[in-house]
Order: C-alpha cells, then sequence, then structure tokens
C-alpha cells in the first residue's frame, strides 16, 4: 500500500477515535454535572438586584438598546414561552435586544437577557432564537454569575458591575469603552475569574436543552446557532459569543448526542413572528444599502409577498423616500389586510411625509381595528399635535405611558402637549421623567424643581419630590465620576 493512503489511513482512525473521545468526555462530565448540587454560597437575591441595577446602568450608557416595541415584545414573549415552563422563579426575567451586529448573547444576574442584533438577524427560525435565549435562562438558573461574584466578595457592588460589564460587553471586539469598563475595575487575572468556565456553559446547555424542549422548541436548533457563531471567525474576527461562551466543539458534540435521544421535537421554524421581526431588525436598523439592496431583490423576485414589501417600504422610509415607502406599505396591506402593524406603519410614514390629515385617519382608523399598538399611539399623539389638537394629543400620549412606562419618547412629547394646554406642573413633570430615563440628571433636576414651583396639586407634588430626590442623587453621582474621569485623564 503506498505511504499516503496509509497516512489517510491513520488520520481517518485518529479523528473517528478523536470524535468519539469527545462525546464520551462529554457525556461524563454532563453526567457529573447533574448529580452535582446548585451552589450554596452565592451572594443574596437583594445582592444580586442591586448588582443587576448598576450593571443596567453601565449597558444604558454605553449601548443602545432596542425599544422598538414589536422586536421587544416577541423577544419577550419567547423567552417567557420558556420560562412558563419552569418552576417559580426569584427575577422576573427581563429581554434586551442590543443595536450591534455582533454575534453576542448574555445573561447578567437577577434575570436580565440580552441578545444583539446581529445574532438574531443570522438566525433562521424561532427555534435558534429560544435555543440562545434558553441557554442564556440556565445560566441565571444556575446562577453562574452569582456564584462567581461570591467569590470575589471584597470587591464593591460597583466594582463588580463595572467588571461584568466589561466581559459581556467588552471582550471580543465589542468597544474600547467597554474594555476601559474592565480595566478600571479590576485586574486582568480577576476579570477571568468571573468569566464562563467550560462546565459553566455545559450545565447551561443542559439545563437549556430540557427548559425549551418542554416549551415545545427543537433542541438541536441551539446547535445550529453555534454551528454559524463557529463558521463566522473563519471570515470575521473570532465572534463576542466564542470569547464569553467557551468550549464550542464539546457542546455541540452534547448537543449532537441529546438530539438522538430526542427525536420527537418538532420545530416551530421561521414563524411569522420571527419573519416581520427580523424583517424589521434589518429594515430599520441594520446597514441601509445591505437593506435597500435586500429588499429590493426580496420584492422583484416575490412580488407577491407581503412581508417584501412591508421591509421594502420600512427602508425606503428610513432613507427618506416616503412617498414610495407609503405605496410598499399600501401594497403589502392589500396582500394582507389583517396585519395589525401594516395600517399603523402606513399612518408613521404619512406622518413624517407631513401628510397629517390621511396621518390622523390611518392611525385612528389603526387603534379602531387593532386596539392601542405603542408606536400607534405615539404617532398619533405626535400627529394631533401638529394639528393643533393638544387636549387629544395629551389623552393619546398619557394613554400610551400608562400602559408602556418604557416608551421614553412619549414623556417629552406629552410635557410638550402639557406645555401648550398651559399645565406647566404636569409639562415639566413629564420632561422630568424623560430627562431621568435618558440619564440626564441635571436636566431632570431642573425640569422637576420646575414641576414643584408650578403645580398646585398635592398628589402631584409628592410624586415629584419623591423623583426629585433620586435625581439629585443621580446628579451628585454624575458629577462624581465626570470629575474621576477628569483626573484619570491628567
Amino acid at each position: 500500500m503506498p505511504t499516503a493512503d496509509k497516512t489517510n489511513i491513520k488520520v481517518t482512525i485518529l479523528m473517528r477515535l478523536m470524535k468519539k473521545s469527545i462525546c464520551i468526555s462529554t457525556a461524563l462530565l454532563f453526567l457529573i454535572l447533574s448529580c452535582m448540587p446548585a451552589p450554596v454560597a452565592a451572594i443574596t437575591l437583594a445582592e444580586e438586584e442591586d448588582l443587576a441595577r448598576q450593571f443596567m446602568a453601565e449597558v444604558n450608557k454605553r449601548f443602545d438598546l432596542i425599544k422598538d416595541p414589536y422586536i421587544v415584545d416577541y423577544v419577550n414573549s419567547v423567552g417567557r414561552k420558556i420560562l412558563d415552563k419552569l418552576p417559580p422563579q426569584p427575577f422576573a426575567y427581563r429581554f434586551y435586544v442590543i443595536d450591534s451586529d455582533v454575534y453576542n448573547a448574555f445573561a447578567t444576574p437577577a434575570g436580565h437577557i440580552f441578545i444583539y442584533r446581529g445574532l438574531i438577524e443570522a438566525m433562521d427560525s424561532e427555534d435558534e432564537l429560544a435555543g440562545i435565549l434558553g441557554h442564556e435562562i440556565g445560566h441565571v438558573q444556575c446562577r453562574h454569575i452569582s456564584d462567581k461574584i461570591d467569590r470575589s466578595s471584597k470587591l464593591n457592588v460597583a466594582a463588580l458591575a463595572g467588571l461584568a460589564a466589561g466581559i459581556f460587553l467588552g471582550v471580543g471586539g465589542a468597544g474600547e469603552a467597554a474594555q476601559a469598563v474592565t480595566v478600571g475595575s479590576m485586574a486582568a487575572a480577576q476579570t477571568m475569574a468571573l468569566a464562563y468556565s467550560r462546565e459553566d456553559e455545559i450545565q447551561a446547555d443542559k439545563v437549556g436543552l430540557e427548559n425549551i424542549s418542554r416549551a415545545g422548541y427543537d433542541g438541536t436548533a441551539l446547535m445550529t446557532t453555534l454551528d454559524k457563531i463557529r463558521a463566522k471567525r473563519w471570515f470575521d474576527n473570532i465572534p463576542t459569543y466564542l470569547t464569553t461562551h467557551p468550549a464550542a466543539e464539546d457542546r455541540i458534540a452534547y448537543i449532537d448526542a441529546w438530539s438522538q435521544n430526542h427525536p420527537n421535537t418538532q420545530p416551530k421554524g421561521a414563524t411569522q413572528a420571527f419573519q416581520k421581526t427580523q424583517t424589521r431588525l434589518l429594515a430599520l436598523y441594520g446597514d441601509e444599502e445591505k437593506a435597500l439592496e435586500r429588499f429590493e431583490k426580496w420584492v422583484r423576485n416575490n412580488p407577491e409577498d407581503p412581508l417584501a414589501h412591508y421591509g421594502y417600504g420600512l427602508i425606503l422610509a428610513r432613507t427618506g423616500n416616503r412617498k414610495e415607502a407609503a405605496s410598499q406599505l399600501q401594497i403589502a396591506l392589500e396582500k394582507d389586510p389583517l396585519d395589525s402593524s401594516l395600517l399603523g406603519e402606513l399612518g408613521r410614514v404619512y406622518f413624517l411625509d407631513g401628510r397629517l390629515e390621511e396621518a390622523l385617519s390611518t392611525l385612528q382608523g389603526s387603534r379602531g381595528l387593532f386596539g392601542n399598538n405603542p408606536d400607534t399611539q405615539f404617532y398619533l399623539g405626535r400627529t394631533q399635535m401638529e394639528l393643533g389638537h393638544y387636549q387629544q394629543a395629551t389623552e393619546s400620549l398619557t394613554d400610551l405611558v400608562k400602559n408602556n412606562s418604557d416608551y421614553d419618547q412619549a414623556y417629552y412629547f406629552l410635557g410638550e402637549s402639557y406645555g401648550k394646554l398651559g399645565n406647566l406642573g404636569e409639562a415639566h413633570y413629564n420632561l422630568g421623567i424623560y430627562y431621568a430615563k435618558k440619564q440626564e440628571p441635571k436636566n431632570a433636576v431642573f425640569h422637576l424643581q420646575k414641576a414643584l414651583e408650578t403645580t398646585t396639586d398635592p398628589y402631584l407634588k409628592e410624586k415629584v419630590e419623591k423623583m426629585l430626590a433620586d435625581a439629585r442623587k443621580a446628579r451628585e453621582k454624575h458629577m462624581k465620576d465626570e470629575q474621576a474621569q477628569q483626573r484619570n485623564m491628567r
């Protein structure tokens, strides 16, 4: 036999032995982990909640979170489907989408779970989204971060929050700002002490696969997502996910073995809600040039697909071609008149194009047919303001913030609308809320002080006084942080 053939046979045998070894070692590791008790000495739940608040402040300072109600509600709905199959949890889980095209997802203490826009855009189904969210829920369930933090309890909460932000936001190319957070919080060796270990990842996979399977999702979809993330490193820098979530090869081998013992899971596939969410992400937040090219091609090749016209309408409106955008949304509406968001989107485009009367009738029609969609309510309120209907605008925007307190922009226009009606107390109060949510404590204090001076309503005065105390504390902290930064720059 030629030498080359002998070498090929040896390589093949070696590769088979290695694959078998990985499967056996992974199975053994999972067997060990399944017998291990949960950590007992983690930080308390109250400490974990406090740490999560500090961490959220770091995220909000450095990253843009997508606030689009449709996208946020959809991702949270997938997360809740998984959580519904779990026993009662000590935290109220919340899911966020970060406006960045990197491949990453992570969980923080107290059930805050983040996934990046880029990772969702790369997915093909709701099952893949559920796989990643289930894995991150597994980290929280197992209290991996809180347990590691407990071992570093000599650090204060603020330092730990900064450190965690540095690990999850800074590793693998997420930006210099986040890298500076890590450096300023802890030495490199201590930073690595909080990073996920191979055992953490495998345990989170085990728990996550069980959870998503119970929720009716296809567990093998987690493997396909990991394959995509792993493949990306051949064409780009190492994805952030691989540096914060190690042991991809072992994880894929385990999930493959797991799937052979769970053959009855029925995949949900690319649901309409998933496709619409992905369309909104690509059209409203992705690269404009690529999105235009993509949706032009989609409409050309699939002229009967309402989703193609919907996405094309969104990107056309974003790039300023509002007349053609309205035309595309009208086509989508004709093809799918029962889609609750299409009429609201058309009204939004009319508003942006200055066609106020058309916007008013379209947005009112959308609200009457499909209820109070947050975006529809917002643009209805703005249209009413532009037409001088300030009382109606105030009612629309008040109703919006009552049911959607995270819709930050609404507070600004609600304040403006109250100002037009001469109610300065409510005007400054709502502007104070807006600037507090925007983490601009100086402006928040200014407007809340004005609200206190101008209101005669004792109930409003009580709310303002409480908010003002919090805003003053935030202003003092902000000033101290600025002074510290100035000292570090010298």
